[in-house]
């Protein structure tokens, strides 16, 4: 089974506190990994979480504003520094090359790395042949994009009685079928991956929506995904606060998940106004049951499809 987990290493807004980091998510599928916004710190918690910079093949940035973008020039350093040799894509809003020429120029960072720089857009910004990502736009101060990453469909079940039945060997020919391979037995028969698998399976899906109004286009994007994991700045007490500073509430997250009809949804982007997570759970839940609240280090797996 391919793993598919999403650690929070930053979930906190504006600026970092003892409790909260600010914002940075770790999404890992298989030995790969894409890590949504590099607010300050965030290698200092890849560090203590476990988890691989190594394994990094997309950092994907949702806008400019400090603490979504400000980790970025030390985590790419210190990924040059540890020997990272292999492409980055590095996925930002418009004027991210010019971020970086400016980094350059200054001497502040040059990667050591190949870096391939991809701007924001409603569209599949990456393609690993495992899964894509998407971006979606969003309602805040300045241009900003959340994305949503879906794994490839997945093959479907390998049906071993009637593997046995047509004579198939135990074995790696087991093992290339449920890859999708044809296989040639000894008889000469060949074999097809139709012959002993159901039907593919349904794909992954995790989005993270970070700094926006509600609005119908992310209902849109994010249904039906596994995982939500969507800001929620402010109790709903403070809904002037949101629609000012272009948030969301918890109440307004909820909804949002209920309307998308998504499987969980993990608040995070908390604002330090509200150090209570059962305040946050009170409001959320009674919307949409299946509700958590982000913490910072926080590791969670997401199952394959029943």
């Amino acid at each position: 089974m391919t793993e598919l987990k999403i650690t929070f290493l930053g979930t906190g807004s504006a600026r970092p506190t003892p409790r909260r980091g600010v914002a940075s998510v770790y999404v890992q599928l298989g030995g790969d990994a894409v890590q949504f916004d590099c607010g300050e710190g965030s290698q200092m918690q890849i560090l203590r979480a476990g988890v691989r910079a190594s394994r990094l093949v997309a950092m994907a940035i949702t806008h400019f504003h400090g603490d979504h973008v400000n980790g970025l020039p030390g985590a790419l350093g210190t990924m040059g520094l540890n020997g990272y040799e292999d492409g980055l894509t590095l996925i930002g809003p418009a004027g991210i090359d010019r971020y970086l020429a400016v980094l350059a120029d200054l001497q502040i960072l040059r990667p050591a790395f190949p870096v391939r720089v991809v701007e924001n857009d409603e569209a599949v910004l990456l393609d690993t042949g495992a899964f894509t990502i998407t971006g979606v736009r969003l309602r805040h101060r300045l241009p900003t994009h959340g994305y949503v990453l879906r794994e490839h469909d997945l093959p479907g079940r390998f049906d071993l009685e009637r593997a046995r039945a047509l004579g198939i060997p135990p074995g790696p020919k087991y093992g290339q079928l449920q890859r999708g391979e044809s296989v040639t037995l000894d008889s000469g028969v060949v074999i097809t991956p139709d012959q002993v698998l159901g039907p593919a399976r349904p794909g992954r899906s995790v989005a993270y929506i970070s700094d926006t109004r509600p609005s119908d286009r992310v209902v849109e994007a994010v249904h039906g995904v596994d995982v939500l994991i969507h800001e929620a700045t402010y109790l709903h007490s403070l809904a002037p606060h949101a629609r000012e500073r272009g948030h969301s509430t918890v109440r307004e997250a909820a909804e949002i998940a209920r309307a998308a009809g998504v499987k969980r949804l993990f608040l995070t982007h908390i604002s330090s106004k509200h150090p209570n997570n059962k305040e946050l759970l009170a409001e959320a839940t009674p919307i949409f049951e299946a509700t958590e609240v982000a913490e910072d280090l926080m590791a969670v797996d997401v199952p394959l499809p029943a």
